[in-house]
């Protein structure tokens, strides 16, 4: 007897899903495989330790406690973008970011775990997400426009989850919002992982989602780069039953359309810059991740942590997909808890808000389904037989 997952499980466990992943990427973010194993006697099993004990002073990492559990830039993203959803109640465009997001991250100090202090979000985002805020409230860039120029990297993609569940069982619907949303953030190949990503979860929403068909919602969208190089990865991903054995050739498979290149800490001259041939590295190797595991949630988090690079925000993408296909309960009770602690963040009270909104703006959409097929048949009245 199967049990069809709620909505509010499938919420749950994508949100939830995706900051553990999150917290367990953070303190190996930017390294390789090899590294990661030298360091930690082995791959990563759960939650870890900072890489340097001397976290405050150590560079790259300095000021930031990346580790012991703490959620990073993602996750403070992602919350930020449901306390939105939250105030609007109704499907987002790029106003919402800047009438919004930008003065949630400009004006409430929040609990920044990784600084281990209350501070504004603006002040632990990377310049990347900075750069929002500067656009939109001092340039005053037309907001639909005003990712023209950023970098091209992850960085819109990464919170993007939130528009997948509101629009869960509808991919077309989140593509086209998490589009609409990052116009303010990011351009190009940036821009157009975010409504594919947005897409995937919502995929993952759909009674009877499965791995694979999640990968072909993905494929469906993409265009260009992204769509190639989730092929491509999606395709050696199908060769391997662990994610032992595919770490290296799934990096070997989204290597061509990777700009930063293979060094993550000192990116080509070339990297991050707006193309119709590159793809960011993170979504097409979650995705990756998530086929080499069959969906299953542990595998495919721990996977991604330890490919190493960008891992926080793969497995985090990964976390959110597999959370929203298997629910809430996927999800190890201990990780969350662990999460929740260190952190100082309820995890489980986001996903609750983001259930309602979802729910509230479906019976708005209906309404407006409604009055659309009632104007529709009006102008286009049925031809009498």
């Amino acid at each position: 007897m199967t049990t069809t997952l709620t909505l509010e499980d499938r919420i749950t466990g994508s949100l939830v899903g995706a900051a553990v992943g999150d917290a367990l990427g953070g303190p190996v973010e930017g390294w390789s495989p090899d590294r990661i194993v030298e360091r930690h006697g082995g791959r990563i099993r759960g939650v870890v330790g900072p890489w340097y004990t001397d976290w405050r002073t150590a560079r790259p990492i300095a000021p930031y406690h990346k580790g012991d559990g703490h959620i990073t830039d993602d996750t403070l993203m992602t919350h930020a973008l449901i306390r939105v959803y939250d105030t609007v109640r109704d499907h987002l465009d790029a106003y919402a970011v800047a009438d919004h997001l930008v003065p949630d991250l400009m004006n409430t100090p929040r609990w920044i775990p990784e600084l281990e202090a209350e501070a504004l979000p603006l002040q632990r985002v990377f310049l990347a997400e900075k750069w929002i805020v500067t656009r939109l409230h001092y340039a005053h860039v037309d907001p639909r426009e005003a990712g023209a120029g950023n970098i091209v990297n992850c960085g819109a993609a990464m919170y993007m989850a939130p528009v997948g569940l509101v629009n869960a069982g509808h991919p077309r619907a989140a593509y086209a919002e998490a589009l609409d949303v990052t116009g303010a953030h990011q351009s190009s190949y940036g821009r157009e992982a975010a409504g594919v990503f947005a897409a995937a979860v919502a995929a993952a929403c759909l009674p009877g989602a499965t791995a694979a068909s999640v990968v072909e919602a993905a494929l469906d969208l993409a265009k260009d780069g992204t769509r190639a190089a989730i092929a491509a990865v999606a395709e050696e991903a199908r060769r391997h039953r662990d994610f032992e054995s595919a770490l290296g050739p799934l990096r070997a498979a989204v290597a061509p359309y990777d700009s930063v290149g293979p060094d993550y800490r000192a990116p080509s001259l070339g990297a991050r810059r707006p193309s119709r041939l590159h793809s960011i590295e993170e979504l097409p190797v979650a995705l990756g991740m998530l086929l080499v595991a069959d969906g299953a949630y542990e595998p495919a988090v721990l996977g991604s942590v330890n490919y190493g690079r960008d891992c926080d925000s793969i497995a985090g993408m990964a976390g959110a997909l597999a959370g929203a296909l298997g629910g809430a309960d996927v999800v190890p009770d201990a990780w969350a808890k662990q999460v929740a602690e260190a952190s100082r963040t309820d995890l489980h009270a986001p996903a609750a808000t983001l259930a309602a909104v979802a729910r509230e703006v479906f019976a708005l959409d209906a309404r407006r389904r409604r009055a659309h097929e009632r104007a529709f048949a009006a102008l286009a009245p049925a031809p009498a037989r």
